[in-house]
């Protein structure tokens, strides 16, 4: 598969997202993160690796860690991964496949058809739930995977050793959004220790903008006086961050806030979505390091 032919504006409030099965239960996962899907029988096993590491595998030259989903969403071993389908992905700037039953196909979306979990389940893979007709298609959280395989933050670790933390950052007010609890607590804990201490958290677009909306209602031009940057992933239930971009861009008034993008899903290929709708910035995740050093040039040199 590749992705010719997939969503390709910004901004407009839909995604595409690739249907696959586990264990008879139905994912999705979105398509920009997808590279190709392919059957792969040449797994290595890797010496004392986690359960959730079927091994590596050579693919066009490149070895690739293979992951296997079923373990991980079920906690039983793929038993037999050739007769498996293979989704081959690209984010934080690392290539990983993982292993699936079956691959139904792709649907088109919008975003705000993506229902957040409870907040009982929300430390859990799923970061939405896609009501199709009557079956649900679970989205994942790639990125959380990872780094529970880790056990740590996984890319981010080397990242966060080069931050400077003896800048004044007291007075600089920040509004935040990501859908993910484990990138929000990053994100949390390195901002805070740099001295980013007056952090507002949102876990989808929708509940950003209202914020800021809400402030501008209130204050007028004098918002910025709560609020000096916007810093928001892309991929968000409600609304993603392309659209939150666009919405604060074409406001009168919100338009003089600084948006920076910081997601898994800016590469090469895609970064023209952000500058397309309006973004000052765009940072891939893991360089935390990178947007620390940007809202230090946008908010206080």
């Amino acid at each position: 598969m590749n992705n010719k032919g997939i969503l390709l504006e910004s901004g407009t409030g839909e995604l595409e997202v690739l249907e696959f099965v586990v264990n008879e239960k139905h994912y999705a996962i979105n398509v920009i993160k997808t590279k190709e899907i392919v059957k792969v029988d040449n797994i290595t096993k890797l010496p004392n690796s986690k359960p959730a590491v079927s091994g590596v595998s050579l693919l066009r030259g490149e070895v690739i860690t293979v992951i296997d989903l079923k373990y991980i969403l079920e906690k039983e071993i793929q038993d037999d991964a050739k007769k498996s389908m293979t989704i081959i992905c690209e984010f934080n700037k690392t290539t990983v496949a993982f292993l699936v039953d079956k691959v139904v196909g792709i649907h088109r979306i919008g975003w705000s058809e993506i229902k957040k979990p409870d907040s009982i389940v929300e430390n859990s893979l799923v970061i939405g739930n896609i009501l199709m007709g009557n079956k649900m298609l679970m989205l994942l959280d790639f990125e959380k995977m990872i780094m529970d395989i880790s056990s740590s933050y996984g890319n981010y670790e080397k990242n966060i050793e080069k931050v400077k933390y003896d800048v004044d950052r007291s007075d600089v007010r920040l509004v935040l959004a990501d859908d993910s609890t484990m990138i929000r607590k990053i994100l949390k804990d390195v901002l805070i220790k740099a001295g980013y201490n007056n952090l507002t958290f949102f876990d989808d677009g929708q509940q950003a903008y209202g914020y800021l909306m809400d402030l501008v209602n209130k204050k007028g031009e004098g918002f910025l006086e709560d609020v000096q940057m916007l810093i928001t992933d892309i991929e968000m239930p409600q609304m993603d961050g392309h659209t939150l971009t666009r919405k604060v861009k074409e406001n009168d008034i919100l338009k003089k806030l600084p948006v920076v993008i910081f997601s898994s899903l800016i590469t090469d290929d895609l970064h023209h979505k952000g500058i397309s709708v309006g973004a000052d910035a765009q940072i891939s995740k893991p360089d935390i390091d990178n947007l620390v050093n940007l809202i230090d040039e946008l908010c206080i040199n």
